[in-house]
């Protein structure tokens, strides 16, 4: 028996009010393991298996259309053999779906769970197929659900650096505060990508809820976000793990909840983070030994990230707490130079430049949000950002 959620997904609306929008059109889906309803039925079988809907094509996100894969593993196409239809990639040598793949197609669905993170590939998946839906003259849909990380809190800056290979990413802070359909109604607009849209809404979401209070089940969006909690540390422990001598606890029974390193003392790095008081967080002293990845059978030793608010917690300004701590009790230990990646997860060179010169983390969250272009972007972000919210 199912007990009843306080949130009704776009999936469970579309199916139980809207069919109308879909009847009678060949419908592409985008998904993976975490496209089900509320009572944890999959959206592929439920469209499949409809009488009223014709479903023609699937399209494979990061991770594949089951979830099984890696990060960064390349998804190939294949043919899926519950429903015998034909899934495409869009996550290895092209990242958006081609005319060809949408010819037969009358309007290309979108139902995936994001985690509110610009770190996190499943956004730019839904631009790059919204493009590609308005460049061959179809419908976009997409079913709206909850934002992990709630409607509320929005961290870091915008990017100062740009990337090319997906236009998103350029104009979303690190925490934006949206859901996903919020989000497709702003990338819209301000992308000028003028597809015609239609955002499934939920019902009973506001913007104060974080996953445990929406009543719903917690589905793994990938291998390494098995939790609402990692999913809520991964904003912050996320940007972490790009650097090549830290783990992330990525190997780990616990990923994203835990920083460490064989030579960090866990002991001391737990007391000189606790001494801050960060909200919504205590820093317990962790030993542990990651089974895969980064420090494969060395004993590392780091904090475990504990959330005891997590309304209050800010990952961001955490991670920065705990980077910045790290390089106080390690100076020169953490390896920048080897981890490009740490730049394009916080956006730009500033962060890196600041720890380096040992500025402590309060001073850098505030200098960060306070250089000119920085301030102006997310000044400019907040104030398009409230056009597009639902709840």
């Amino acid at each position: 028996m199912h007990k009843v959620p306080k949130v009704k997904l776009g999936i469970d609306v579309l199916l139980e009010e809207k069919l109308d929008l879909i009847r009678g059109k060949r419908v592409g889906l985008i998904a993976n393991q975490t496209s089900v309803n509320s009572k944890l039925e999959s959206t592929i079988d439920l469209l499949y298996r409809h009488p009223d809907v014709e479903l023609v094509a699937l399209f494979a996100p990061e991770h594949g259309i089951r979830g099984e894969l890696p990060a960064g593993t390349k998804v190939r196409d294949y043919i899926d053999e519950i429903t015998g239809l034909p899934v495409y990639s869009l996550y290895g040598d092209r990242m958006k779906p081609t005319k060809e793949m949408l010819k037969n197609i009358d309007i290309l669905i979108f139902d995936i769970q994001d985690v509110g993170s610009r770190a996190y590939t499943y956004v730019y998946t839904m631009e790059l197929a919204m493009e590609a839906a308005h460049d061959a003259g179809i419908e976009f849909m997409v079913l709206d659900r909850p934002n992990p990380l709630g409607g509320i809190n929005v961290e870091g800056t915008l990017p100062e650096i740009r990337d090319d290979r997906f236009p998103a990413y350029n104009v979303l802070p690190i925490v934006h505060g949206m859901t996903i359909g919020e989000l497709a109604l702003y990338f819209n607009d301000v992308l000028n990508i003028g597809v015609k849209l239609i955002v499934v809404p939920m019902k009973g979401w506001s913007r104060d809820m974080l996953w445990e209070d929406t009543g719903l089940e917690w589905v793994l969006t990938s291998p390494h976000i098995p939790t609402p909690d990692a999913a809520l540390c991964y904003a912050g422990t996320g940007l972490l793990g790009e650097i090549k001598n830290l783990s992330e606890g990525v190997g780990y029974t616990k990923p994203f909840e835990i920083v460490g390193a064989p030579w960090i003392d866990a002991t001391s790095l737990a007391d000189e983070l606790n001494s801050r008081n960060l909200p919504g967080v205590y820093f317990r002293p962790i030993h542990y030994k990651p089974f895969y990845f980064r420090y494969v059978g060395e004993v590392c030793e780091g904090v475990e990230l504990h959330l005891t608010d997590k309304h209050a917690f800010k990952p961001v300004a955490t991670a920065i707490h705990i980077l910045e701590a790290i390089n106080k009790l390690y100076r020169g230990r953490l390896d920048f130079e080897h981890s490009p990646g740490f730049n394009w997860a916080v956006g730009g060179t500033y962060l890196v430049d600041a720890i380096m010169a040992g500025k402590s983390a309060s001073e850098i969250l505030k200098e960060w949000y306070a250089l000119p272009e920085a301030r102006e972007r997310l000044a400019t972000f907040m104030r398009l950002r409230e056009r597009y919210l639902l709840y």
